[in-house]
Order: structure tokens, then C-alpha cells, then sequence
């Protein structure tokens, strides 16, 4: 049964809340974190990306660059950017995108439940992600971002989230990318004490977004457990800091591909080599955007087209064997581009959709990629399924929007 824990956050005054708060480590590279927080001093970019803190040929994970975090979570700490609540308390954040708002529970997530997959995974790891973000979390004793979870929708939760979100948020803003993020404080303890045990007759929690911190939040909890003689288990290690999605809200974008050459072939012989699996339709110039689930589309040489799965390369029976990302990597990259591995070969790209199918052609157009391929969204169905079944889903399957604003509320592992 899930573990839903209040805790003592530690957040900023309403004030400076939208100029505190910044988008997720992962979704940005060192420059780009340096560009976001240039000429705001509240940027939460100063811990979490704490390399833009030095000149920009610093190696971000030499050992002064972790410890550069801690001071300057510290400075906040001291300058009141960041404040303790005085009792142990939930949180809801909602986020709005395109006029569709989804509503989460802020809350720590277990240790253990994380170690005895009460919390399921659908993606694999990378250790040298992983330790990245161990370090973070050594050096800070704190989550400083939170994890995206999501679990089966429970009528009752839904309900107290309304109860609460009657009221004025706590915070409110729009932020630059035009999302609206809106965060209450639960400082009814009835209301808590409940919500707690809702969450206790929850069989599962599923990572939806975030499994290296994640990973990282578990592991450096299970290290401070193993290295603690008086161990007892209610220590604030033994938990991390995740918002809790119900699944009925969300809604995964599609997560696209390039690739830089054709494996040897002309453009004419990769359209031949298609055709043993799929029936090609040329499309045109206009942008083609797959509408249903086993229709890809491909865009080469200025050209879009549509790529329908014929019966029989997919079984709609195996979690795995039905997603559109299993049936492009084995039957296209796979078999035809010579691409064997996802996660380490460089002749691949992965573009969020959130970016549009304007960036596909831009990317081949600009001569960077030779093809493109956009794929029809994964469900949430198939996530959990997938999850419930043990199995993985290849690499760069999901891509959720928009991503969870980070230092709205940071937890403490003491």
C-alpha cells in the first residue's frame, strides 16, 4: 500500500515565488540554465544547476561544483528565499497548459516503497544520471526537485483536491513558457490525516516523470539508513519529495526521432525497405502528424509521409510488442538503419513533442539529419500496463507537459 508522508517544506515568500522557481535540471543543458537565470538572483538554477555559478568551462561535476549548491541553498536559507512551514503539512499543485489543468498532491513518497516496487518504474536508468543527482541530494541533505508520480484515481482524493482548491492558492503565476502554476497549503490536519489514509488503500504508485531523481532520492535514503546505528525508519531520509498525479488528468505527448544518415541506402531504397512492414503514402510538403495508434509518419527529402503498421508486425496482446516505439525500433531503426541501441547511439536524436513537427523538418531540412519519424502518443493505459507487468518501455517513450516547476516547496532529509 502506497506511503503518502506530510512534511516540513521549506518554500519561498509569495513575492518572489515565480522568480524562485525553475524548470527541472534535465530539460536544459548548462547554457541554457545559464541563460534562464541570468539576472535573477532568486533562480532556483543556482543550486540545481550549481556548474552556472562558475565560468562556463567548468567541468559540472567536479566536486566544488556540488559543493557550490550547498552554499548557496544555504544563502537562501539565511536571506529567508526559503522558508520552513512550522508543521508537518500537504501541498497541491496544479499546473494549466492549453486550458486543460491537472491537479497534484504534494507529499513524501517511501523509501521502501520505492525498494519493494509499491512505486513502479517503466523506464531504466542510467548510473552515471543516478550518481549525478545522488551527490545533489548528499551534499544539499534536501530534494530540491520534486518527482512526477501518478496513481489510479480515487473519487474521495478528488473531492478534498476541490475542497482545497475552492480557496485562494497560495501561489499563482504564469510563467514564461505561458503555463500556469498554482500551489495550495492543506493547513486543515483533518484533511491530511485523510488523505493520508486514502492513499494507504492504494495498491500502486507509477513514476511518471523523473525516475533518475527518483532512483537517486531512494538510494542516498537507503545509504543514510545503512550508515545509521539507531536506525528506527521515521527518519525524514527514509522519504522524498514527489507531487502525486491522479491518472485520469494526464496526458503524454508524443516523443519523436531523427536520425543522421540512411545506413548506406538512397532515399528511393530506405522507401522500398519500408514497404515489407508498413503500406507509404507521400504526403507532401504540408506537416503530417500521425492520428492513430501504428500510423508513424517520416519525413525525407522535403517530403511527408505516412507509414501504416500492416497486421501482424505488432501484437496488440504483448505490453511491449504494441507500442508504436517497439515497432519503429525494431522493424525501421533496427532492421533497416542499423541503429541497436537507443541510449548510446549517436546517429539517433529524441525531439519532445512539445517542441512541434516544425522542429523535425527543421532539423532534417538544415541538412543536421537525413529523416525524421513522429510517433502517435503512448497512453497512460499502456504506461501502467506496462509497469504492472514488470516490463520496461524503450528508451525516450514519454514525454509529460508541462514539467514540474521546481522549488516550490523543497524537502529536507533531517
Amino acid at each position: 500500500m502506497a506511503v503518502l508522508k506530510p512534511f516540513k517544506g521549506l518554500r519561498p515568500p509569495k513575492e518572489i515565488a515565480r522568480a524562485l522557481a525553475a524548470r527541472p535540471y534535465d530539460v536544459m543543458n548548462s547554457e541554457e540554465a545559464r541563460k534562464e537565470a541570468e539576472g535573477n538572483p532568486y533562480s532556483l538554477l543556482y543550486i540545481t544547476r550549481p556548474e552556472i555559478n562558475f565560468p562556463s568551462d567548468i567541468d559540472e561535476h567536479a566536486p566544488e561544483v556540488y559543493l557550490k549548491a550547498r552554499e548557496v541553498f544555504d544563502t537562501f536559507k539565511a536571506k529567508n528565499w526559503l522558508v520552513q512551514d512550522n508543521e508537518e503539512k500537504l501541498y497541491i499543485y496544479a499546473q494549466t497548459m492549453e486550458g486543460r489543468t491537472q491537479y497534484g498532491i504534494v507529499g513524501c513518497a517511501s523509501v521502501d516503497d520505492y525498494l519493494n516496487n509499491v512505486i513502479k518504474k517503466h523506464e531504466l536508468t542510467r548510473k552515471d544520471k543516478e550518481e549525478d543527482r545522488m551527490k545533489h541530494v548528499r551534499v544539499n541533505d534536501a530534494n530540491m526537485e520534486p518527482v512526477f508520480f501518478t496513481f489510479p484515481a480515487v473519487d474521495e482524493i478528488d473531492q478534498i483536491i476541490a475542497k482545497v482548491t475552492a480557496n485562494a492558492p497560495e501561489y499563482d503565476f504564469i510563467a514564461d513558457d505561458g503555463f500556469g502554476h498554482h500551489f495550495w497549503v492543506i493547513n486543515d490536519q483533518t484533511l491530511v490525516k485523510r488523505l493520508v489514509e486514502l492513499f494507504a488503500a492504494i495498491p500502486s504508485t507509477y513514476v511518471a516523470d523523473g525516475h533518475h531523481r527518483t532512483a537517486a532520492a531512494a538510494l542516498v535514503g537507503a545509504e543514510r539508513r545503512a550508515a545509521n546505528p539507531n536506525h528506527t525508519g521515521n527518519e525524514e531520509y527514509n522519504y522524498f519529495l514527489a507531487v502525486h498525479f491522479p491518472d485520469n488528468q494526464l496526458k503524454i505527448i508524443d516523443y519523436n526521432r531523427v536520425v543522421k544518415d540512411l545506413n548506406g541506402l538512397s532515399e528511393e531504397a530506405l522507401i522500398e525497405a519500408l514497404k515489407a512492414n508498413f503500406v507509404v503514402e507521400e504526403k507532401g510538403a504540408e506537416i503530417f502528424k500521425p492520428d492513430h495508434l501504428h500510423q508513424f509518419s517520416m519525413y525525407l527529402g522535403g517530403k511527408w509521409y505516412a507509414l501504416e503498421a500492416k497486421p501482424g508486425t505488432y501484437d496488440d496482446h504483448d505490453p511491449i510488442g504494441v507500442l508504436d516505439v517497439t515497432i519503429l525500433s525494431n522493424l525501421v531503426l533496427d532492421a533497416i538503419l542499423g541503429i541497436k541501441d537507443l541510449r548510446t547511439d549517436k546517429r539517433i536524436d529524441f525531439i519532445g513533442g512539445i517542441r512541434g513537427l516544425g522542429e523535425l523538418k527543421r532539423r532534417v531540412d538544415n541538412g543536421e539529419m537525413k529523416v525524421a519519424f513522429a510517433l502517435y502518443p503512448v497512453s497512460m493505459k499502456q504506461l501502467i500496463d506496462i509497469a504492472d507487468s514488470g516490463n520496461i518501455m524503450p528508451p525516450k517513450t514519454t514525454w509529460f507537459e508541462p514539467k514540474l516547476r521546481s522549488g516550490l516547496v523543497v524537502h529536507e532529509l533531517y
